[in-house]
C-alpha cells in the first residue's frame, strides 16, 4: 500500500492471524489523506497472488479495524475420510488420520462456550489478558464428508482456535473424554496436553462492528484489559 501511495501507510487489521491461517473477511484501516482513482485495482496489481483487496470505502472518523469489533467469525476445516481432502482443497481443509465423532465434539465445545478464561488454550502475551467470550462453537458435517468448526467470539488470544480445535478432535477421535476440554478452563497456564491443530484448517471469516454511533464506545471497552471477577 506504501508503494502505491507513495506514503508511509500503517495498517490496523481486525484480526492477527498465526502464519499459514487463510482469512477471507479480513478488515483493516488506514488513516490517509485522500483515495487515488482505481486505487482497489492499482492495489491488485502491486499485491501478491494470494492477497486481494475486495472493497474500499472512507470509514467513520472513530473507527478502528481492531479495537471496534464486536466479534470475529473463524471456520476451521478437516476431513477424516480414508482417502483424505480433495487435492483442490489440501491447502485449506486439514486431512485427519482417524475417524471423528461428530455428537462427542459438539458435545464437549457446548462445554466452552461463555465468558472465560482460555489460558490453558493460549500463548501468553507479556501484558495481555486470556479473558474471552466464546460465543459459538458448533461443528457440522457437509455432504462430502468435511467436517467444519464455527467459532466465535469478542475477540481472541494467540492460538486459541487452534488449541480449542486441537483438544476438541482429541475428544472427537475418542483420546479425551467428553467433558475433558472443559476442565481445563480452571487451569492457571497453558496446558501441555493440548495439541495446536495445523494452521492451514483455519480461516478468518468475518468481523462484526455495531452501527456508526457506537463505534468509539465500543472502543474504548475493548482497549480496558479484562479482569476476571
Amino acid at each position: 500500500m506504501s508503494m502505491v501511495l507513495r506514503q508511509d501507510v500503517r495498517l490496523t487489521v481486525a484480526g492477527r492471524t498465526d502464519a499459514g491461517v487463510h482469512a477471507s473477511g479480513q478488515v483493516a484501516h488506514c488513516d490517509l489523506a485522500g483515495v487515488p482513482d482505481g486505487f482497489r485495482e492499482r492495489l491488485a496489481r502491486a499485491l501478491p497472488a494470494d492477497v486481494r483487496v475486495l472493497d474500499v470505502r472512507p470509514a467513520p472518523a472513530a473507527f478502528d479495524a481492531r479495537f471496534s469489533a464486536l466479534r470475529r467469525h473463524y471456520v476451521y476445516r478437516v476431513c477424516d475420510r480414508p482417502w483424505a481432502a480433495d487435492p483442490l482443497r489440501r491447502n485449506d481443509t486439514v486431512s485427519w488420520p482417524r475417524a471423528l465423532d461428530l455428537v462427542a465434539l459438539n458435545e464437549a465445545a457446548a462445554g466452552l462456550l461463555g465468558e472465560h478464561d482460555f489460558v490453558a488454550f493460549c500463548k501468553r502475551r507479556e501484558g495481555a489478558t486470556t479473558l474471552r467470550e466464546l460465543q459459538r462453537l458448533a461443528w457440522t458435517r457437509a455432504d462430502d464428508g468435511v467436517l467444519s468448526a464455527a467459532v466465535s467470539a469478542d475477540a481472541f488470544c494467540h492460538s486459541m482456535v487452534r488449541s480449542l480445535v486441537g483438544a476438541l478432535l482429541a475428544v472427537g477421535e475418542g483420546r479425551k473424554p467428553v467433558g475433558w476440554p472443559s476442565t481445563l478452563l480452571t487451569a492457571a497456564s497453558r496446558s501441555s496436553e493440548v495439541t495446536v491443530a495445523p494452521a492451514h484448517g483455519l480461516a478468518l471469516t468475518g468481523v462484526d462492528y455495531p452501527p456508526d454511533a457506537e463505534l468509539a464506545a465500543r472502543a474504548e471497552l475493548t482497549r480496558n484489559v479484562r479482569v476476571k471477577h
